[in-house]
Order: C-alpha cells, then structure tokens, then sequence
C-alpha cells in the first residue's frame, strides 16, 4: 500500500509539472493583451480567511456562481452536490449530513453534529436539521475539500462549505421573481436594498415555497401527504461610521412544514431478503410514487437568527468581529416501521440555541508575510424528547412522553496561519489551532421514566496544526503540497440513554495539487491520501429504539479529483469536474448488520430486523461512491433584440451503499440533468425562463432510514418543469 501511494504521489507531482508548462505555451500569446481583462475575471475566495485568488489558495475548492446554481435547477442547499464532484448531501431522516471526500457522518444525537462545517457570511452554522435551507440572495458558494481544523475547527474534518450574501447598499436596487411547476410548485422571492440615510443602508428578502409533493398514500387515498409550505424572511442594516469602520447587522426568521424527508416507503433488496418488513406486502409501498403509513408524516422547523458583523482597518490589519445568536425548535414525526401498520410512531422535537464569538485579524496584502489570527468561542444548547405517536382523528400529533437527552456543548479555540513568501515564486504557510471543547450538563431521561440521570461533563484539548508549500511556476499557475489535520469533536451518548464517552474523530490528510486560471481558461487537479480513525458510528437499536453512538472503526481514503471551466468566447463556456474516491473501513469490529428476524418474540413486539455485530475489514466507507461528475453548458446569444441563454447540467455518480456497515443497502448509479432557456428583454430588466429538473425521469433513493422495525427508503422527485418570470428595478 505505502508503494502504491508513493508511487502515485510522485507521478502527480510530474503531471503537475508537466501541466504547469502547458497552458503558459498555449496562452502566452494573449496574456500581456488580456492582463487587465483577466484580474477582473478572476475567482476570488476566502478560504484561508482573507480574500485571495482562488488558483493561490493551496486547498482544493469548487467555487459556485450564481449562474452554476441557475443553471443545475438549485433550490436548497443540498442541489449543490451536482454542481461540485466528491460532494454529496444526505440525511438520516430530517437530520442533513454532508460528506465530502467520503468523510461524513450518520450520527444523529444531542451534542452531536456534521463532519463538513456550514459557514453563511463567516458564521457557524451548527444545526444539521437547518443545514439543507432555501437558496436567498447568494453571491458565491466556496466548497473546501479536505480537512479545515486550523481555520475553521471542530467539526470540518470532511471541509467547509463557505456562502456569501448580498450586503445592504446604498445604491437602491431590487428583483423579483415567480416560478411555477409540475405538483403544484410555486416560489416568489423578492430582494431590495437602498440608502436609509446617509451611510447606512438597509435591505429585506423574502422567500415563500410550497408545493404537493409527488406521493400517493395507498393507505388513506390521499394525495396530500407530500404537501410542503416554507417560507423565510431576512432583513440588514449596514452602517459605515468612517471609511475604515462599518457594522452590519442581520435578522433572518425561517418557518418550513416539509414532509418531504419523511415520506417513506419500503427497502427491497437481496442484502435483505427481499422488502424491508415482516408484514404482508397489502401493509407497505414499494413503487417511488407510493407511501403506506399509519399516522402522519411530518418535519416542522421554526428559527430565528440574529448577527452582527464589525469590521475595522487597524492600519497594520483588518479585524473582524462575528456575533451570532439562534434559537430553532424543530418536530420531526417518523412512522419508524414505513408500513400501514400501527407499531411505532415516533415524535422527536428539539431545541437548539446557540450563541458564538469569533474576533478574526488579518495582515494587509501586499507584505512577504501574510498572517491570519483569531479567537472563537462557541456555545450550542440542544434538548432533545422523544414522544410515542398516538394519533386520533381529532388530533393527528398526539403523543405520550417517551424519553429524551440534553447537552451543552461549548467551544474555546485560538488559531494563527502564517504565509511567507521566501521567493516570488516559493511560499511556506505553517498555521495551527488549539481547541478546547466540552460538553456541560449532560443528561438522559430513560424511555417512561421521565427521570433525568445526569452524567459526567466531558472535556478534550485539541492542536489542530496545517504545513503547505507552494511553488508559482507562471503568475497564472500554483503547485502545493500539503499536510492538515482535523477532528470532529468528542460526545457523550446520552442520546443512547448511555452517557458512555464516545472519542473525537482524527484525521490527517496529505495533499498535492496544481491551479491554473487566466481570463479564460480555470483548471485544477488535486490528488489526496487520509488516514481517518475513531470513526463514531450511530447504531439504531433496541426496543423502544435509540441511536446508540461508539467509536468502531478505522479508515483509509485517497483519490483524485479536478475541474476545469473553459469560455471559448462571449457566447459559449462550458464546466466539467470529476472526482475519484477510494474510501474503505479498514477495520469496522462490530460493524452493524441488519438480518431479518422470523422468531416469534420479534413478530410480538412489531420488530422485523435485528442488528448482528460483525467484524469487517476492507470494506467500502457509507455514502462513499467511487465516481462522481458533473457536465454544465452555456450558449447566449441575441433574440428579438434581447438575450437569450441556453443552460444545462448533467451530474452523474457511481453506486454506493446507504447502510452504515458500507456492505448493506446499496443505490445503483444515476445521473441527474437540468436544463434551462432564458430571456432577458433589451432593458435588461425583465426575465422569462422555462426549466426542467431530472429531465430523464431517473429515480433512485436520496436516504434508507433503517432500525429494527423496518427499512425505508425515500426516493427523489419525478422529473419536473416550469416556468418562471423575474424583473428587476
């Protein structure tokens, strides 16, 4: 294996080399012509916390424009997986779980949270149940491949995804659009800014999407169950006190019903035997169009959110100050054995309020030593109940107390990374983080008891450290090589009704990689090695059932992953990326294996499966296919005296298997197109778009929910069209 990974890394290096001297040859021609066209075209990020060019950045980064989101048919946060190789976006029932690079979690639990951090506007955002929001008025989205624990922390050990909005302006400005599609889909946004009085300006957004869903309930006869209403609200307020001094504050309320993630129906498979429960087959759906179930469905979240932003220049530096308050309360009501049958339905509302400060100083450009440094304090409060559902005619979300947890988990980290240039061509970055993190007042209340047994606090220190060098063979171009570590913090299982400590994930990842970017042409290509232990993984066990969390396995991943983007002039451009991932437990002790059980005690209590510990080895990681790609496509030109503008994207992954063992639950390939046609009139002012997502019908599953009661599956949307207008003023 350490031959294999040798001998791949030093071939990277002499591709890269190679590369390196390819675009300079092709394009030097035009490059004194096009210097000042191509420092306006090129991509800017702030990965390393201050804003730089993307091709100087020694991280792997998928940049999304505005355009890219348009065109792939992006509604919500999770849609960005098409548009960005070795991403995917899945969930364990309502609970959103990134992965990139196969690193991800399946652990659902108070204290707990994702492997891939979620940052809007530089804040945290910890609640995966608030993780696959509604897209408002974004600039850019930054995804981060590869661990972030210097700059970014806890919980980033797969990456970061960084969004940037639109700030308040003094210039008033303002759209509006209307889209309508197939299940009754209907979204209005609306976005305006403007001056308020000298130096300070103001702006409020508004986002309303509901629709009918695509689900017949073979139970009930209805068409209903599908049905989804969201809608959320966020309004600024920027003041500019001088030149070097501004504040910005913002407020954003968020209220969804959306069932969507929670309509499901039955699992078949050969892992399994066959469908995903004991009862007779008039009992569950199997058909992706289908639900049976005996109570209702539902995932309702409520949340407010409060910020604020200062910014100062210091002379010698920029500092910034990040403020956050939120408050979210969620219900989640799942029909844990997917059929018709009245055996378990299970009610989990939670509260979460979360308060981080994080103060972040930054060196001026221009200098050989270029340094970020800063202070962050987090602190996330989450009470978790669990209800048993006894629905009535007169009240569909009755329930009685079952159990439930609670934690506050808290945050204390400093962190500096320093860049110097030795050459003008070689630089060395050496930055680190210290960490320390516990978990106060834990707690569980053991199913009917309704006591709260209080156990230990739990604390850990962490030093997080990152090296890269970097070599500049053209201005246009940057080799690196790199070494960063990162860790997915420790928790406690209360969730579990356990209280048992459950150690923080490590991983240390080795990369090299090579950028390129002119005013034309962007390509990169990165070649990765990591070696990831303690893996905390969620078993969904017992009777009443319970997420119990252990540290159980050790695992290898290397890959390859590039994209490049090419205008070949003002009417064509095309993006293409493409990521290889090998990703392997490769020792799992225990792993969890669901095996059906025909015993007469199961069938008495409603269980259909048991979970059978297994020692496994060299086995495929979850949720980790081994291929994954994306095509998109633009054509503008000129109709009736306006643009018109033809788009597509088509993305496509290899199989992969839901299951958290890596061997059980698999999803065959799939590709997903998008395609669009818009006109914009001579004004430039006023829109009109058709469009069409997962125009070749393909339907595969996006989560299967197991436990001892049964095996769901949810399944994607049909294909689906539209029309939408927009003006702007």
């Amino acid at each position: 294996m350490a031959r294999m990974r040798l001998h791949t890394t030093t071939s990277f290096i002499g591709l890269a080399a190679l590369l390196s001297l390819i675009p300079q040859a092709a394009l030097a021609q035009s490059a004194d012509a096009t210097a000042a066209e191509e420092e306006g075209d090129m991509i800017v990020v702030t990965a390393q916390r201050r804003s730089e060019l993307s091709r100087d950045v020694p991280i792997a980064i998928t940049t999304i424009t505005e355009d890219q989101l348009t065109r792939s048919g992006a509604t919500s946060l999770s849609d960005i997986s098409n548009v960005t190789p070795a991403l995917r976006f899945d969930a364990a029932a309502t609970f959103v779980q990134p992965t990139i690079r196969g690193v991800g979690t399946a652990v659902t639990s108070s204290g707990g949270g994702a492997n891939v951090g979620i940052y809007v506007d530089g804040f945290y955002s910890p609640n995966p149940l608030a993780a696959d929001f509604q897209l408002m008025k974004l600039r850019s989205v930054q995804v981060l491949k590869g661990p972030q624990g210097t700059l970014f922390g806890r919980n980033t050990t797969g990456g970061a995804i960084l969004l940037t909005t639109a700030e308040p302006s003094s210039d008033a400005n303002g759209e509006f659009e209307v889209s309508y599609g197939r299940f009754d889909t209907l979204t209005v946004q609306g976005y305006a800014t403007g001056g308020v009085i000298e130096n300070v300006a103001m702006d409020i957004e508004g986002l309303f999407r509901r629709g009918g869903g695509f689900v017949h309930n073979i139970t009930t006869g209805r068409d209903d169950d599908g049905e989804f209403s969201n809608w959320s609200v966020r309004t600024g307020l920027k003041v500019d006190f001088t030149d070097s001094m501004s504040l910005v504050l913002r407020y954003q309320h968020t209220d969804n019903d959306d069932p969507t993630l929670m309509n499901t129906n039955i699992y078949v498979g050969d892992d399994i035997g066959g469908a995903g429960s004991n009862f007779p087959s008039s009992l569950y759906a199997t058909d992706p169009d289908e639900v049976a179930t005996s109570g209702p469905s539902e995932f309702r979240f409520n949340g407010d959110v409060l910020q604020a932003t200062f910014r100062a220049d210091l002379g010698f530096g920029d500092l910034t100050s990040y403020t956050q308050y939120r408050d979210e309360e969620s219900l989640i009501v799942e029909d844990l054995d997917h059929t018709a049958a009245p055996v378990f339905l299970l009610h989990i509302p939670v509260r979460n309020k979360t308060f981080s400060q994080e103060l972040l100083l930054t060196s001026k450009p221009g200098t050989p030593l270029q340094w970020t440094t800063g202070l962050f304090y987090f602190s996330n409060k989450d009470i978790w109940r669990t209800r048993f559902g006894t629905p009535t005619p007169a009240n569909p979300l009755a329930s009685i107390a079952l159990g439930g947890s609670g934690t506050t988990t808290k945050t204390y980290a400093a962190f500096a990374d320093l860049t110097y240039e030795i050459t003008p061509q070689l630089f060395v970055t050496a930055g680190a983080r210290y960490s320390h993190d516990v978990v106060d007042d834990p707690y569980y209340i053991a199913p009917f008891s309704g006591v709260q047994t209080f156990v230990p606090n739990l604390k850990d220190d962490k030093v997080t450290p990152r090296f890269v060098l970097r070599y500049k063979p053209s201005e246009e171009s940057s080799i690196y090589a790199s070494f960063t570590m990162g860790y997915k913090a420790g928790i406690l299982d209360v969730g579990g009704a356990t209280g048992n400590i459950v150690k923080p994930e490590d991983i240390k990842s080795y990369e090299v990689g090579y950028k390129y970017a002119d005013g034309n042409l962007s390509a990169d290509v990165s070649a990765y090695y990591y070696d990831y232990d303690n893996l905390q993984v969620s078993l969904f066990r017992g009777n009443p059932p319970s997420a119990q969390i252990v540290n159980a396995a050790r695992s290898e991943i290397y890959g390859l992953d590039g994209q490049l983007s090419y205008r070949f002039n003002e009417h064509f451009d095309i993006n293409v990326g493409a990521a290889y991932t090998h990703g392997r437990y490769k020792q799992f002790p225990d792993a969890p294996i669901y095996t059906r059980c025909t015993v007469q005690t199961c069938a008495a209590q409603g269980i259909s499966f048991l979970v059978v510990p297994t020692d496994l080895g060299d086995v495929t990681m979850q949720r980790t296919p081994e291929f994954t790609g994306n095509l998109g496509m633009r054509y503008q030109t000129e109709l009736a005296g306006g643009e018109l503008v033809l788009s597509g994207n088509l993305y496509y992954t290899s199989s992969f298997f839901h299951g958290p063992s890596g061997i059980q639950f698999k999803e065959d390939g799939y590709e997903v197109l998008a395609l669009r046609a818009q006109w914009t009139d001579p004004s430039d002012k006023f829109t009109l778009a058709v469009y069409g997502d997962n125009v070749t019908d393909n339907r595969y599953r996006t989560q299967v929910q197991y436990n001892n009661f049964g095996i769901g599956s949810v399944w994607s949307a049909p294909a689906t069209w539209g029309i939408q207008a927009g003006v702007k003023f």
